[in-house]
This record gives C-alpha cells, sequence and structure tokens, in this order.
C-alpha cells in the first residue's frame, strides 16, 4: 500500500501515538486524562491535522459493533439485578473440596460465564468473592485471581460477545454467532484444561498447605462472609424487582410478625386503624403498669408482697379486654401473608422472564439473526418487563466505553489512512500466510506483540482487512479461518502481562481495593505464569481452530 504524502503520514503517526500512550498509560502525569478522553483526543487531532475530513469521521465509527455492545452490558444490568452472577459465585463454594477443587472451579466456571457475559463483567463480580473464599480458607489469594483473570480471557474467546474484539471480528467479518462458537470452542476447552494444568503445577505446593489451627468460631464468620456476598451496587429497591437482600429483609420482617408476641403489640401494629387512638392509649396504660409491675418482682420473676390487689385487678381486666380482638388481629396476619406472597411471586415472575429473554437472545444469535439488533431488542424488551424508570439500571451502562470505542475506531482508521500499517503487512504478509503451519505461527507472534503493545481491539482494527484479504486470496474458507485466529490469538494475548487486557487491570483493582481483604496482584507474578501460559495455550489453540 502506498503512502500518504509525508505531512499527512507526520500528523497521523503523532495522532495515533498520543491516542497509545493514553490507552496504555491513562494517568501519564502530562496528561493525566484517562483512556476515553484520550481517544476523542486522537480523533479530534485527526481532523484537525485533515487526515481524515469530518464525514470520514463519522463513517469510520462502526455503529453496529456499538449496538451490540450497549445491548449486551444492559442485558448484564439486569441479570445481575436477577441474582444471575450471585448463583454463579455461589458454585464456588457449593460443595467444595479443597484448594484443587476450588481453582479448577473457577478456571471452568469464569471461562463459561465470560463467554456469555464478557470477560469484564465476570471479573467484576466474582473477585471480591473469590478473595473471601481464600480467607476462608486461609489460602494465598494470588494463584486464584491468575485462575479468574486469565480464564475468563480464554473463555472470552468462545463467542463474539465475550470480548470487544470478537465484536468487532464478528461484525466486520460477518460471522454468525453459531458458525463463531463452532469454530473457537473446542480451542477453548482445551485451553482453559491447559491453563487449569499449569496453575496446578506452579501452585501446586502453595494449595497442598492446609490449615494449621483449626477455629470453628472464625470459621463460621468467614463462611457467613461469604453467603452474605453482595456483588455489586447495581440493583434497584423497588417493589416489582426486590434484590435477594431486600428479599430476605421482608421475608424476616414478615416472620417476626407471626411470631407470638404479647396482645399489647398487636395492638400498636393497629395503631395505624380506625380505632389506633383508644389502642395506643390502651398500650400505653398497659406498658406502665407492666413497668411499675416489672420493677416489684424479684429476679426470680415472683411478685413482691407490695403489689397491690387493685393493680393486679386491673392487669386481668386489661389483658381480658385486649383478648376481645383476636379476630381483627388474625385479619391483619392474613393481610399481610397475602402481600407477602404476591411479592414473592412477582418477584419469581420477573427473575425467570429475564433468564428467559436472555436465553431467547442466545438462540436469536444461534440461529444467524443480527447480533446488534438481538442484543438490543432483548435489552428493551427487559426496559418494558421492568414496569420502571429505565434510568436507574441504564445508568450502569458504561457510556464511557461506548464513547472510547467511538473516538478508538476514527483514530484507527486515520492511522490507516497514513499507509504506514498497510505497508508494514505488505512486508509480513508474504510470511504470514495461513494456508501453512509456519504462516500461521509468524501472524500469531505478530498479533501477541501488538495486543500487547498497542492492545487487542486496536490490533484487531489494525490488521483485521489486510490479514482477511490476504487470506481471501487463497479461499473463502481461509478468510473465516484468518478471522478466528486473530480473535483466538488476541484474545489469549492478554494473559501475556498485567497490561495486556482490561480484565486483568479489572481483576487488579478490584482486589486491591476490596475492604478488609485486599490484595495487591503485581505485575511480575502476573508475568511468571502468564508467558508461559500464554504461549503453551495459544499454540495448542491454534491446532483446533476450525
Amino acid at each position: 500500500m502506498a503512502l500518504a504524502p509525508v505531512p499527512k503520514l507526520v500528523l497521523g503517526s503523532v495522532a495515533f501515538a498520543i491516542f497509545w500512550v493514553l490507552a496504555v498509560f491513562p494517568a501519564v502525569p502530562f496528561l493525566p486524562i484517562g483512556r476515553t478522553a484520550g481517544s476523542l483526543l486522537g480523533a479530534m487531532l485527526m481532523v484537525i491535522f485533515r487526515v481524515l475530513t469530518p464525514d470520514q469521521a463519522y463513517e469510520a465509527i462502526d455503529l453496529p459493533i456499538l449496538g451490540l455492545l450497549f445491548g449486551t452490558m444492559v442485558v448484564s444490568v439486569y441479570l445481575e439485578r436477577a441474582d444471575m452472577f450471585k448463583y454463579i459465585g455461589q458454585l464456588l463454594s457449593w460443595k467444595s473440596r479443597g484448594p484443587k477443587d476450588l481453582l479448577c472451579r473457577i478456571c471452568l466456571i469464569s471461562a463459561i460465564s465470560s463467554a456469555l457475559f464478557t470477560n469484564d463483567t465476570s471479573c467484576v463480580v466474582l473477585t471480591e468473592f473469590i478473595l473471601k473464599i481464600a480467607k476462608q480458607h486461609n489460602l494465598p489469594p494470588h494463584p486464584l485471581l491468575l485462575a479468574l483473570a486469565t480464564s475468563a480471557n480464554i473463555g472470552s474467546a468462545a463467542t463474539p460477545i465475550g470480548n470487544p474484539q470478537n465484536l468487532v471480528i464478528a461484525v466486520q467479518g460477518k460471522i454468525s454467532f453459531g458458525k463463531f462458537l463452532i469454530g473457537v470452542l473446542p480451542a477453548m476447552l482445551v485451553g482453559v484444561v491447559v491453563n487449569a494444568l499449569i496453575l496446578m503445577i506452579m501452585y501446586w505446593r502453595v494449595l497442598s498447605i492446609q490449615k494449621d489451627e483449626e477455629n470453628p468460631v472464625a470459621d463460621h464468620a468467614a463462611e457467613e462472609e461469604v453467603n452474605s456476598h453482595q456483588f455489586s451496587p447495581a440493583r434497584m429497591s423497588h417493589f416489582s424487582s426486590f434484590n435477594s437482600q431486600e428479599w430476605n429483609a421482608r421475608i424476616e420482617s414478615f416472620n417476626i410478625q407471626r411470631s407470638p408476641q404479647p396482645q399489647v403489640q398487636i395492638l400498636r401494629n393497629r395503631s395505624m386503624a380506625s380505632d389506633g387512638e383508644i389502642d395506643r392509649d390502651f398500650a400505653n396504660t398497659l406498658d406502665s403498669r407492666r413497668n411499675s409491675n416489672a420493677s416489684k418482682e424479684d429476679p426470680n420473676g415472683v411478685p413482691m408482697p407490695s403489689q397491690t390487689v387493685e393493680e393486679t385487678n386491673l392487669s386481668k381486666a386489661d389483658a381480658n379486654t385486649i383478648v376481645d380482638k383476636p379476630i381483627e388481629a388474625h385479619v391483619l396476619l392474613t393481610s399481610e401473608e397475602k402481600d407477602f406472597r404476591s411479592v414473592r411471586w412477582k418477584y419469581l415472575l420477573w427473575k425467570s422472564c429475564v433468564y428467559i429473554i436472555t436465553l431467547g437472545m442466545l438462540v436469536a444469535m444461534l440461529l444467524g439473526l443480527n447480533m446488534s439488533w438481538t442484543a438490543i431488542t432483548a435489552s428493551l424488551a427487559l426496559v418494558v418487563l421492568d414496569f420502571k424508570d429505565a434510568m436507574p439500571s441504564l445508568e450502569k451502562v458504561s457510556y464511557s466505553l461506548l464513547i472510547f470505542f467511538c473516538g478508538m475506531f476514527i483514530t484507527v482508521d486515520g492511522f490507516n489512512r497514513t499507509g504506514i500499517p498497510g505497508a508494514l503487512w505488505d512486508v509480513m504478509e508474504p510470511y504470514s500466510r495461513v494456508n501453512n503451519a509456519s504462516g500461521i505461527a509468524i501472524l500469531a507472534l505478530v498479533i501477541l506483540i501488538l495486543s500487547n503493545v498497542a492492545s487487542n481491539v486496536p490490533t484487531v482494527l489494525l490488521l483485521g482487512g489486510p490479514v482477511a484479504a490476504s487470506a481471501a486470496a487463497i479461499s473463502p474458507e481461509y478468510e473465516k479461518k484468518a478471522w478466528l485466529i486473530l480473535a483466538w490469538a488476541s484474545t489469549v494475548a492478554g494473559n501475556l502481562s498485567l497490561l495486556g487486557s482490561a480484565a486483568n487491570l479489572i481483576v487488579c483493582e478490584q482486589a486491591r481495593r476490596a475492604p478488609n481483604i485486599a490484595y495487591t496482584l503485581t505485575f511480575w507474578n502476573h508475568l511468571k505464569f502468564g508467558l508461559p501460559s500464554t504461549l503453551v495455550i495459544t499454540a495448542i489453540g491454534l491446532t483446533l481452530i476450525r
């Protein structure tokens, strides 16, 4: 590909370099504006430097990818409200048989949940839960956190909705959900197993350490902390969609109302009725009498001789008056019970509908329907089904990520127009063809390096078109295989270092900020495992891509 004129080439490279620095190091001292603002700055510079016209910049934004990303994020918000991720987390500790069993569960569950709900979401909701389990069993957290982050990345490679770069590949390569899944699933399954085996080998001694002392009280407290774990604040507390904590509180309140109480308390509960003032006055009188009587009793509850006959008679008369109202108290409890059952069934029905709609979305994608509009339709169906103001749920969507993608699309398209990526690919293309093993190995190595230098999504945007065009010159089947190789290598490349994937950074930050159980996953701890694991799993997976 011919290079652009020198001014356009230099200015476009400067704009892309600024974007790259702010995307990889969002808090650089000289311009700590973050990734989202950095992508917009890069896009703006591409237009100001006239690398792109304003119309070309708007055309560079891929709306189907943004629509698919938005729809899946909204669905994830409603699944979180419906306790889906709570159930996933509970599978980690259910009948656990030790540290090694726990590690294998983390690898499997994080991989599956990432394939269906994106790797970033899985890491956000499971990191703190895993730290609590590690605390409960006196285990070092770093092998478990490594299992979560790396398995989430590997698992996300299996579906177009598993991570952002797969969204780009599925849309630009026009690969259906089903074909994508069939092509990468074998590599994903084997990759998860190999990843777990490498973790077991490297941390076998650490995972074999038993508790030094058994402390039943501490163990019980840790178990209660795990069982009561709340996964995220993305929950609304309106009537038709109680979360699990609100629901438990409602049950407890109802049980208290049903438990045997002094009749005085029943009268207090009826203080809002039409005869409330009479009941309240009477309850206060009886309380004052009982308090005075209690002060005249000995510690065993035997009345002191100073108790007068008048006080005893009054207490009996008061009690007889109270007993005259059992039917009204029964009606009150029956009303509360009906309200309890009504709310319970509404909540269960709503939650079941959330799961059914999500399953319908996945089935529709498997059948080959447009993935972007399918995700948007499912998200709007959940909004309508909730029958409440959708703003609290929509506020949980990461709009900064959507804006980041817009700026990145413009910036990468501008850099492509400088001719530099095309010229570099012209040099590499004869050695990177996907119809022979050496070509696949070289292509995968290039993807691994670029994904850790420029991040995986920009790598896919830069290499996707040229790699697909080179493979299409061989045959249409090789074009599809080239896209899937790009998806696999760019995703697994995220496991190489702590900075290779957003999921890794999420695990690191979530663990560092976790209250009372904070843990810092260092760059070298991750690299020591990530380097051999990434090279081995990438190589094995490439032989299984269909």
